[in-house]
């Protein structure tokens, strides 16, 4: 799953905001700067920046069309 459509998925983020937070490197996946387009699998860890705050999370399932009672079986918050 692309990781925009990922973070779109699971609530994180809507899609074009996703879309641009990639495009200006506020997202990682295993520590690697990354575009709208990479690919993610169970068992990476994101980062996402958003201003000021940082999100850490390691994705669990990928679902696609996740609804919202079911985004955050997606991933789990790690500290740090």
């Amino acid at each position: 799953m692309r990781i925009d459509k990922f973070l779109k998925n699971s609530r994180i983020k809507r899609r074009q905001v996703a879309k641009e937070a990639c495009e200006n490197g506020r997202v990682l996946i295993n520590g690697n700067t990354v575009k709208p387009g990479s690919l993610v699998n169970e068992g990476d860890i994101i980062e996402v920046t958003f201003g000021k705050s940082n999100l850490k999370v390691k994705v669990t399932n990928l679902i696609d069309g996740a609804k919202k009672s079911t985004a955050e079986e997606m991933y789990e918050a790690i500290d740090g």
